[in-house]
């Protein structure tokens, strides 16, 4: 929507004047500001008659053009018939300087002294004075009292002329004495018809061709030439921008101060007579016909016709500054002032128009950025209106300031909870008030066909051609607004709102979603971090069928109870449907309702709650309740007796999982809970038996289902525990597995009731682990027990044959600790004498020895205690003799009749420092504890 505006107000008729010219054609016209304020206008004849009009502005009454005084330059009205060419403001001297007749006439600017004629210049064909660009740090071209050269030059004016083929620059001083900087000649082909310097870039336009002159090195260049001599160049400084427009006929090139063309050409319907700047707009007057063209994009905004119509020509004039508000424009009998319309009107007349581009350029050129956003957001407001939904939201997302509550009523029908949170009059009213989205289509359709009769008739319309030739149906708009409203609230989930907007946004979001039947994307906001209103949404999503985002809502709302109870009811839905109906090759569906109802039970702490749901769960997936019951999600721990009586007993495999988490990683003592695993593991491993399966077997089964931590099979796990654990009852789970082949755990089991008989037949004769049976004998520490194994390898019965061979290896092994007597003795007669020989041979040899080293240790022994009786003997034998001046030597105090005692080292000390140090060999603070035995000649020798 919105193409370029035919025609619209950018400036219009302030004030407006008749001119007395005497019926002298009018010959060129000039407008000045001056530094306090006033507005001068200077009306030139062919005649050489000069005019001087001021525009005068009250407060409180409309602008008038008066007219102050007529004066003529030297020569004018002879025979020669001279006649000005053109008028330059000079408002820093406040002169102005006047083309006559190839001279220049320096006039001062309220014409009350005669002009003065330079006469160093000759066939003078154009003229320009130095301007500042505004990228210049000195002096900004936008003020015109700053023409002058203010830094180099600051006594006078900088200009330059042109005559015939050379170019000539001068400096004019405030008291009115011409110097002549420069003169460039042989540069140019052609001769000059028109000038511009800006800094130190000065563009020359001749007869054949544009040219740049570099005012500071000197170096001149050809821009580019004319097709056609009889071409007249005019070249027109755009101020704001600090670029040249170049003319050729109709064509405008708009160049940089380097003369390098910039942002395209302006195209004009006619070759102008006159080019002026107002704003962003360039106006072109051709006769009677005045027009604005935009700089940027080169669509004429504005035509106008001044005057009656009738031949003739007007000439403009404007205020050659940034800031210039309005343009003189004088025919040969009336002398109009127009001004710029505010920019708000001409939003306003823009977006009535629907010229949206045209009315976004505009405020971006103002550069206020709370405008922009405003005008962003009347935009898609008023795209909404005419079922442009997808660009009314990009609009929207380029409003900063718009708040989301704006769009609410187009989803939710007033009142609503969010009504007081729309902001009301924010806008300037050329949209129709918010309502539904539904409403907003049906009225746009209405329009639609109303615009198509009337197009049919021959009356143009507002509506889009693509509307009229195309009608789109009501469900593709619906679904395209309801599309792009998503898309809007989407990107406003992202923004930092207020609770109670973010409320809005996912609650409105909530019902779009549901609107075109998203159903991934409503459980996809269910289940995240949202600000949903669950009041808005349960009794909505409930009857339209959409339980799961419900569950999903109520979740992370923390309402358990609720979401739990959604989840069953849907686990029994699939089931009376029928389980296939609901199963694919990649999901169940009653596999996920209990998946996420796991996943809130997992962080809940109500204990009744979880117990309740338990049941359901771990008929469907036993894995889901476990993980619920050993979560390490929960803040508090369920109590293990109430939770060990809600497991269905049957489940064997969940109550065996819970017990160990209890024991294993929370640490549980209780001797009940022990029992019970020990219990639930033999039974385990007593069912591999019977159903002829391996123990590994079974393990494999339950790792594949969850139910067993990976690479520990079940019976090495009973294994370990009965090793591990000291608080089973040994008895109830020996009772068990008894009458089974479970050697090993027997022998655990009659090793914890002291049945060492037991243990080493299991382990010698039932499990031929010779190696273990000895290390339990070593175990055990006394000889009868090796003995006792000794007999079993000799005697194994049950009609086995003696085991000699680990008979001799027990030997050999330990024979220390067994009685050669005791051996000899139970050495069966069968057995070959020469298999025992060597053995019981290093027996007696071993015994042997280890008598006579026990001989050698208690010699040993009692010489260290004689030697300690003598050393104690020698100490007590000495003797120490005390006076009135001995002190202690620990803290100098006199001992006088004080108990002392006397250290090894002869150290005394009273009996206070005694009980303090303690029976050192020192009584000395330094030095650490000797010994206090010395050891005697005996011992050390």
């Amino acid at each position: 929507m919105g193409g370029k505006p035919k025609s619209r107000t950018i400036i219009e008729p302030l004030a407006e004047a008749t001119i007395d010219s005497s019926y002298s054609p009018i010959k060129s016209l000039a407008v000045s500001t001056t530094p306090d304020g006033q507005t001068l206008i200077y009306v030139s004849t062919l005649s050489g008659a000069l005019l001087l009009y001021t525009l005068r502005t009250r407060q409180g009454s409309d602008p008038e053009i008066a007219f102050i005084r007529r004066t003529s330059l030297p020569g004018a009205g002879s025979g020669g018939g001279a006649s000005m060419g053109s008028i330059h403001a000079l408002v820093n001297i406040g002169k102005i300087m006047i083309v006559s007749d190839g001279y220049l006439f320096l006039v001062d600017s309220s014409l009350l002294e005669p002009a003065k004629r330079f006469s160093l210049f000759r066939g003078v064909t154009a003229y320009s004075r130095k301007y500042r660009s505004r990228s210049n740090p000195s002096i900004d071209i936008g003020r015109q009292s700053d023409g002058f050269d203010g830094d180099d030059n600051s006594n006078g004016v900088l200009f330059a002329v042109g005559t015939g083929k050379k170019l000539i620059v001068a400096q004019l001083v405030f008291g009115g004495t011409l110097v002549i900087e420069k003169e460039i000649q042989g540069a140019f082909d052609g001769g000059i018809m028109a000038l511009m310097w800006i800094d130190d870039s000065i563009f020359v336009g001749t007869t054949t061709s544009y040219y740049l002159y570099d005012y500071a090195n000197g170096q001149c260049g050809l821009i580019f030439s004319l097709p056609d001599p009889y071409i007249f160049p005019r070249i027109k400084l755009f101020s704001k921008e600090s670029r040249v427009l170049l003319m050729m006929e109709n064509v405008g090139i708009i160049v940089d101060l380097e003369g390098h063309p910039v942002g395209g050409s302006l195209v004009f319907k006619d070759a102008p007579d006159t080019l002026m700047e107002i704003g962003s707009y360039v106006v072109a007057a051709k006769g009677l016909t005045v027009e604005l063209y935009h700089k940027k994009t080169g669509y004429c905004a504005q035509s106008f016709v001044v005057g009656n119509g009738a031949e003739g020509r007007c000439l403009l004039a404007d205020e050659e500054n940034v800031m210039g508000n309005f343009i003189a424009v004088a025919t040969s009998l009336k002398l109009t002032c127009y001004g710029k319309v505010s920019e708000e009107e001409q939003i306003k007349d823009l977006l009535r128009k629907k010229y949206f581009k045209e009315a976004i350029s505009l405020v971006e050129e103002l550069g206020n950025e709370e405008m922009l956003s405003s005008i962003h957001a009347q935009v898609g407001l008023l795209l909404i209106f005419d079922l442009q939904f997808s660009e009314a939201v990009n609009h929207f997302l380029l409003a900063e300031k718009m708040q989301p509550s704006e769009v609410f009523p187009f989803v939710l029908q007033d009142p609503n909870r969010w009504s007081l949170q729309v902001p009301r009059n924010r806008y300037w009213g050329l949209h129709p008030p918010p309502k539904p989205l539904e409403n907003v289509i049906d009225d746009g359709l209405n329009a639609i066909q109303r615009a198509v009769f009337l197009k049919k008739a021959g009356v143009d319309t507002t509506i889009d051609d693509e509307f009229l030739q195309n009608p789109p149906s009501r469900a593709y708009l619906l679904q395209c607004a309801i599309e792009n409203m998503i898309r809007y609230f989407k990107v406003c989930r992202e923004r930092d709102l207020v609770l109670s907007v973010m409320e809005g946004v996912d609650t409105l979001l909530m019902y779009l979603y549901r609107a075109i039947n998203r159903t991934e994307d409503m459980e996809m906001l269910a289940s995240s971090d949202n600000n949903c209103v669950v009041e808005e949404l349960e009794t909505l999503l409930a009857e339209s069928g959409h339980l799961r985002a419900l569950a999903f809502l109520y979740a992370s709302k923390g309402l358990s109870s609720k979401a739990l109870s959604i989840w069953r009811s849907l686990l029994r839905n699939y089931s009376s449907n029928g389980y296939d109906k609901y199963q694919s090759e990649d999901f169940d569906m009653r596999e996920a309702a209990a998946v996420e109802a796991s996943k809130i039970m997992e962080g809940s702490s109500d204990q009744d709650l979880i117990l309740q749901h338990l049941g359901w769960i771990a008929d469907v997936n036993p894995v889901l309740a476990i993980n619920v019951l050993i979560s390490e999600k929960r803040e508090n721990l369920l109590s293990p007796d109430e939770v060990i009586a809600a497991i269905d007993p049957k489940k064997t495999d969940i109550l065996q999982r819970y017990l160990q988490w209890l024991i294993e990683e929370k640490g549980f003592y209780d001797t009940k809970y022990h029992t019970a695993y020990a219990l639930l593991l033999a039974k385990s491993v007593l069912a591999t038996f019977k159903l002829g399966l391996s123990s590994e077997d079974k393990t494999a089964k339950l790792q594949e289902n969850g139910m067993q931590p990976a690479d520990i099979p079940v019976r090495e796990r009973l294994r370990i525990f009965l090793g591990s654990s000291d608080l089973y009852d040994t008895e109830k789970v020996l009772y068990l597995i008894e009458e089974s082949e479970l050697w090993l755990e027997k022998a655990i089991l009659y090793r914890r009731l002291g049945q060492e008989n037991l243990v080493l037949q299991i382990l010698a004769l039932k499990l031929n682990d010779f190696r273990a049976a000895e290390e339990y004998c070593t175990e055990i520490g006394r000889p009868d027990a090796y003995i006792q194994l000794f007999e079993m390898y000799l005697d194994p019965e049950d009609g086995r044959e003696p085991m000699f061979k680990a008979a001799i290896q027990l030997l050999h092994k330990h024979g220390e600790m067994l009685n050669p007597a005791q051996v000899l003795d139970r050495l069966p007669a069968n057995m070959p004498l020469h298999l025992a020989s060597d053995t019981i041979i290093k027996i007696l040899r071993a015994r042997h020895h280890h008598y006579l080293q026990g001989q050698i240790e208690h010699k040993l022994s009692r010489a260290l205690d004689l030697d300690a009786k003598l050393s104690r003997l020698e100490e007590r034998s000495r003797y120490a003799q005390i006076n009135d001046g001995t002190v202690c030597d620990s803290c100098q105090a006199r001992l006088g009749t004080k108990l002392f005692a006397m250290y090894p080292d002869d150290t005394i000390v009273c009996y206070k420092c005694y009980r303090r140090r303690g029976e050192t060999s020192t009584g000395k603070d330094s030095g650490e504890a000797g010994l206090l035995v010395k050891p005697g000649w005996l011992v050390t020798r």
